[in-house]
């Protein structure tokens, strides 16, 4: 059954990437406005009111001079307070007179004729929202900046009663929102739990036996910020902070499009994974990958981290516009810059001004300008040969490099090594608005400059990447630090402070806790951007601490758990399924860095969805340890994805991606149940441990403890035992054979194959826990 099911897997998985394409684009914003009829005493433009003008009329009487309704503008207040152009005696709103505002007016007025928003647009203000507009009138309509674009300012830590509770300052701002809601935050999870959720997200991978076991022996205070310290020291701590900038930075093996060749760009890959090991902090972290090349007296490694800006997809396909495609990479790198590190929807403005955040057609081109030098071409080359793996300009990797400066990239042959990156023209091209963003309709000319909402550009910074770099970590930038701050968030308590972390605009939802966002926003600047002192900051606190157990009460009160009061629980993300079952079976292969690997896989997925030719048009499995990889090793063909990594909601890197979506699917147990890997892995742990010495409680007991992190109870043991009796009692040796004649790794000589698949049965049992994938 289980090689049947793996091939419908693989026949699913095009179709699941589809969805979560879809699902992607269509997703919509929910703005959490509480569900009181409560009216707080007093309005704020940027919590209450812009929200409401953001969803509801915006759309018509925003930032988009091409769309808006009779010229006004809801989003400005001189806008909104002068007289109407078309009835010159009336105004929107005239501040705390709310029945002289025709925006009061005609949001509560019965006539359709006038009735804002119009029926036909389907919008309809709910009874709180027009109390809430009608108040903020009452209290003088005062606009503020949208709170994202205003540079924060670090609050004081506000005082708490339950002053025991708080491990650091993360606590108090979080206790403090439980307090004034009444909910109490949880005790801390027990050990084994806590462990285990700390490895997986510092590492990625399940603590081993002699974590645990020194872990739970040590009775001293400092004894979890000590495991702590072991964790962010251990190599796979850079693995597993690279992976969500790999999504970010759309980085895979293939150049996507229809031929979709093969490309080297992992070099870059082993720098990220180095820069976050040696705790590179984060503005080198990104300057160095927006502008390495034109630093002074630019060094490899410095060349080797602009791979970044040069991940995006490249065409090989004959017959295309040559300037088209060239203008499809600088308008990636530039939605990159937007939605990765500004965590704004700049794109938006590729075609238009923007309707809803402040960002005109003309801004969008004069950020294109920063990314539109660079010594490229729309189609280079034919797709097959060796110079094809990286596209121009490119830099070449000698294997004395590799001895010497660039030690942390794995080379393993005597093959050339190329590696696309950034490398500007002698003269400066010159940089249009593109009417409607079509590639041959020019508009005025424009200079390189930033959106002015955000920050205006210094005119003392250089007008290329470098003085971009330089804009970007201005300390009066108001999203750099809160954007990534937020980022790293995301990855330890499952959503981020701002849920929408591609878009802190007007679209995007409201923090959680703004004032613990500005806090850490302007602590992370004040210790010089340092990501792993983040890091630890945010897992030693009490809030990370807490136990995942909900109650009923807390479940009505704060189903999404925005108020904290409870630990993280979700599933893990796939990759890091993929190395918990090798961790845990003792399959993993610890080698860091290198090619990526091509594991077992249906057949025939590629070889259907090719033109036939290049070294990507067939699937060539590979061998040996590189089948126990870690899966950020697994390569991506972007127009044909690892099957079962889609199915877990991994990235197929066509664009940058700051938020995974989080889906449950059968699919996802049948991988479970059936991919080879899983099988695979179940099969050698049963046969190492009917190897060691001890009756099959023991056994199942380590097993349990491998793979789920923790000692089973008496009913698990049991359970477990039982199965593994009923199991041998109808195996043959037939039957047997069968089931362990899955995956490469060879069987001991001389084993009793009958006890060997039933305890195979058991480990896949084990394996298929809601518990072992899920991070709680």
């Amino acid at each position: 059954m289980h090689k049947s099911a793996f091939y419908i897997i693989g026949l699913i998985a095009g179709v699941v990437v589809y969805l979560q394409s879809c699902s992607t684009s269509s997703s919509s914003r929910v703005i959490d406005q509480g569900r009181s009829d409560n009216i707080p005493e007093t309005i704020s433009y940027n919590f209450d009111i812009r929200p409401i003008l953001s969803d509801k009329c915006l759309a018509c009487h925003g930032p988009d001079a091409n769309k808006r309704e009779a010229g006004l503008r809801l989003d400005m207040a001189e806008s909104a307070y002068k007289a109407l152009k078309e009835h010159p005696s009336a105004h929107a709103l005239v501040p705390g007179k709310p029945e002289l505002s025709e925006v009061f007016l005609r949001i509560t007025s019965p006539d359709t004729s006038i009735m804002m928003p119009p029926p036909a647009s389907n919008l309809k203000l709910t009874a709180r929202e027009i109390k809430l507009i009608e108040k903020w009138i009452q209290q003088g309509a005062a606009y503020e900046k949208h709170w994202s674009f205003v540079p924060p300012k670090k609050p004081g830590v506000p005082t708490v009663k339950l002053a025991e509770w708080p491990r650091n300052e993360i606590d108090y701002f979080i206790l403090q929102k439980q307090e004034q809601q009444g909910v109490t935050p949880n005790e801390e999870a027990d050990k084994e739990r806590l462990l285990k959720r700390l490895s997986l997200d510092l590492v990625g991978l399940p603590p081993t036996l002699a974590l645990m076991d020194g872990f739970l022996a040590d009775k001293s205070a400092n004894a979890y910020e000590k495991v702590v310290d072991q964790l962010l020291k251990n190599p796979a701590y850079g693995e597993k902070m690279a992976l969500h900038w790999l999504d970010l930075a759309r980085y895979a093996d293939s150049h996507g499009y229809q031929d979709d060749g093969y490309r080297t760009q992992w070099p870059w890959r082993d720098w990220v994974i180095h820069a976050f090991n040696k705790n590179m902090h984060y503005n080198d972290f990104v300057s160095w990958q927006l502008a390495g090349d034109l630093m002074p007296n630019s060094t490899k490694e410095q060349l080797l981290a602009t791979g970044f800006n040069r991940n995006h997809k490249i065409t090989e396909e004959g017959g295309v516009i040559p300037e088209e495609y060239r203008t499809m990479y600088v308008t990636d790198r530039t939605d990159l810059f937007g939605k990765g590190l500004l965590g704004v929807t700049i794109e938006c403005a590729h075609c238009h001004d923007h309707k809803y955040d402040p960002f005109s057609h003309k801004e969008y081109y004069q950020l294109f300008a920063f990314f539109n030098n660079v010594k490229e071409v729309g189609i280079e080359s034919v797709i097959g040969g060796p110079d094809t793996y990286a596209k121009k300009p490119l830099m070449e990797i000698s294997d004395e490099e590799v001895k010497s400066i660039l030690s942390f990239v794995n080379k393993r042959d005597t093959n050339r090594l190329i590696v696309s990156v950034m490398g500007d023209l002698d003269t400066t091209r010159k940089t249009f608005i593109l009417k409607r963003g079509v590639y041959d309709a020019p508009g005025d000319e424009v200079q390189p400059g930033t959106p002015k909402a955000i920050l205006p550009f210094n005119p003392s910074y250089p007008k290329n990447r470098l003085g971009l770099a330089q804009w970007l970590f201005d300390k009066k930038n108001p999203l750099t630090a809160r954007v990534y701050v937020n980022l790293l968030w995301q990855e330890f308590f499952g959503k981020g402070i701002v849920r929408t972390a591609g878009d802190f605009g007007m679209q995007g939802e409201l923090p959680s806790h703004p004032e613990l966002l500005d806090w850490l926003a302007v602590d992370f600047m004040e210790h010089n951007w340092d990501i792993k002192r983040l890091v630890k900051q945010m897992v030693t606190s009490a809030t990370y601490r807490q136990s995942a157990v909900i109650t009923p009460e807390k479940l009505a009160a704060d189903p999404d758990n925005r108020l904290l009061a409870r630990g993280p629980r979700y599933r893990i993300h796939a990759e890091f399924v993929k190395d918990l079952v090798l961790s845990s079976s003792g399959l993993l292969n610890p080698t860091i860095g290198g090619p990526s690997v091509k594991p077992y896989q249906p057949a025939g997925l590629w070889e259907g969805a090719t033109s036939g030719r290049g070294l990507l048009s067939m699937y060539t499995q590979d061998h040996g340890p590189s089948l126990y990889r870690r899966g950020m090793y697994t390569l991506i063909k972007r127009t044909v994805p690892p099957p079962s990594m889609a199915i877990f909601d991994a990235s197929n890197r066509d664009l940058c991606e700051v938020k995974r979506l989080k889906t449950n699917t059968p699919l996802q147990a049948l991988v479970m149940m059936n991919d080879p890997t899983v099988l695979e892995a179940s099969r050698v742990l049963a046969a190492r441990l009917l190897q060691e010495r001890g009756d099959v409680n023991a056994k199942i007991e380590k097993a349990f403890r491998l793979i789920v992190s923790r000692k089973p109870n008496e009913k698990e043991v049991a359970i477990l035992s039982d199965y593994y009796n009923k199991e041998l009692g109808k195996s043959t040796r037939a039957s047997a054979e069968k089931s362990l004649a899955v995956g490469e790794y060879p069987i001991p000589a001389n084993i009793d194959k009958v006890k060997l698949a039933a305890l195979m049965r058991v480990m896949t049992t084990i394996y298929n826990l809601e518990e072992t994938i899920t991070k709680s």
